[in-house]
């Protein structure tokens, strides 16, 4: 049952003001608005949780991850249904996204009670060593306090109240305060009744989860800038994103923003696999596009190939598979409203030409496919930026040196593909050293939309698909973006953590 409450520190917090839910579907609700009071309130409760959170043992909070992912899953039903309403994707993707969500919880806790993320060291007194004796001295990751998390707009569940970078806050022993996106803050409170049923049966701390409502960036920035705030973790747009780093970095006390803000995922189709498999790929490609409306983070907008045949029975096979598909909702009618300015600004493009145009209408969008030479793809830089939804640009380059040419000219990715025959080895070769520069994940023969959360996966890259190269937004790895190195000497054991 709806409240359209905050809930910070345990209680249901009305707002003096509310704003209306814009469902896809269904009756629209009324929201709290959060303040800067509210945002003072949960993260002060989450600074005060973090003094007995932050020791809690590892095995304590596994059960608190486990207690979360049941919760959610005994609200299943509730969830799917406002989740549809809310957003227009169907059931099965929600039901879908609900398993990712708590198998990623479970994951996390199996992941923290075997202890091997804490990278522990030790290095053992040497009381006798000349010149100088050593020290005992041991090494731990520790966690780093309260750390803001934003709902992304297109995975209201596994990327938001629940998600990954809660998750990874919370198995590294970091309180959250999170903020509910306005596209979806039904599913938001949902899955945050779900957290407080679970800290209320661990007899956890209030503070360690609170959830915000709001419909503007006043609750972001001011979560940005609270001094007790000591991440951001952030799924959203380029434009959103790097006004939430800038304040994170312009603080009198800068603190690390990992934000996942864009990434068009090029594909190099090289020349043994677009001989033997043109069509295939061009039907995969109109797949990946459209799945989802195109509203994925990994959605490959572009697909470099070599002119010629080959390139033309690519383009034929998409076009065909994508005239076939219906319209979809999309999350918003302003990701709506951005995807037709996107086809618009490429319509316009100097040297683009329109394969495939469509009109939609409200928040229903159809897929639009485009063809660019790469002397026009290299010359013009608003080419290379992403249209979020099921768009995708064919770029046909002269040879494989201009291919070499592209893969150095992309900015950060999330994803870069190679699409590879049995005689490409040698092109693959040379890409590569170019690909793994730009891109957290390089894939072969496959396409990128699913991202796998595993100990391995890698979902991040050099901006600005994120703004933190060196780390991930999913997989076991995530959890360490909320931790820090601290080198414990001669210290007593009974005044160390748990795990030293």
């Amino acid at each position: 049952m709806l409240t359209g409450k905050h809930l910070i520190a345990g209680e249901w917090v009305a707002g003096e003001t509310t704003f209306a839910s814009t469902p896809a579907v269904g009756d629209s609700h009324d929201f709290a608005v959060g303040t800067a009071a509210d945002v003072d309130a949960a993260v002060r409760a989450a600074e005060d949780a973090f003094a007995s959170f932050g020791w809690l043992s590892r095995s304590a909070r596994a059960e608190l991850l486990r207690k979360i992912a049941d919760e959610i899953d005994a609200r299943g039903a509730e969830i799917t249904e406002i989740g549809t309403q809310e957003t227009g994707l169907p059931a099965a993707r929600l039901e879908g996204e609900q398993g990712r969500t708590t198998g990623q919880l479970r994951l996390f806790a199996d992941h923290i009670e075997a202890g091997d993320y804490l990278d522990l060291r030790h290095d053992p007194a040497l009381p006798d060593r000349a010149p100088l004796p050593r020290p005992d001295l041991k090494m731990i990751q520790r966690p780093i306090g309260p750390v803001a998390v934003f709902g992304a707009s297109n995975f209201p569940l596994a990327f938001s109240t629940a998600g990954g970078d809660t998750a990874a806050a919370l198995a590294a022993g970091c309180p959250v305060v999170g903020k509910g996106h306005p596209a979806h803050p039904g599913t938001a409170e949902i899955v945050a009744q779900a957290i407080d049923a679970a800290l209320r049966a661990t007899q956890t701390h209030p503070g360690v989860f609170s959830l915000i409502q709001s419909d503007g960036i006043d609750v972001g920035g001011a979560l940005a800038r609270h001094p007790l705030i000591r991440a951001v973790g952030f799924t959203g747009s380029l434009a959103a994103g790097r006004a939430l780093f800038d304040i994170c970095a312009q603080r009198d006390d800068p603190i690390p923003f990992f934000g996942e803000l864009g990434s068009v995922n090029p594909m190099f189709v090289l020349p043994a696999a677009a001989a033997a498999r043109a069509s295939e790929i061009g039907t995969g490609w109109a797949g990946s596009l459209t799945m989802g409306a195109g509203q994925f983070c990994t959605n490959p907008g572009i697909a470099v190939v070599i002119d010629g045949p080959e390139a033309e029975a690519l383009q034929s096979a998409a076009q065909t598979a994508l005239e076939a598909t219906d319209g979809q909702t999309m999350l918003t009618d302003g990701i709506a409203n951005a995807y037709r300015a996107g086809a618009a600004r490429l319509r316009a493009a100097q040297g683009v030409t329109e394969i495939m145009g469509s009109e939609s209408d409200d928040r229903s969008a159809k897929p639009n496919l485009f063809a660019v030479s790469a002397d026009d793809w290299l010359a013009n830089s608003h080419l290379h930026e992403e249209v979020f939804g099921p768009l995708g640009i064919l770029v046909r380059a002269r040879d494989m040196q201009q291919m070499l040419q592209i893969a150095g000219a992309i900015e950060g990715q999330l994803t870069c593909t190679l699409h590879m025959g049995a005689g490409d080895t040698q092109d693959a070769q040379a890409l590569l050293p170019l690909l793994e520069r730009k891109a957290g994940r390089v894939l072969a023969n496959g396409f990128p939309t699913g991202v796998e959360v595993a100990d391995t996966m890698v979902h991040g890259g050099p901006y600005p698909a994120s703004t933190n190269f060196g780390a991930t937004s999913v997989g076991t790895l995530s959890i360490r973006r909320f931790l820090r190195p601290v080198c414990y000497q001669n210290i007593p054991a009974e005044l160390l953590p748990e795990q030293v």
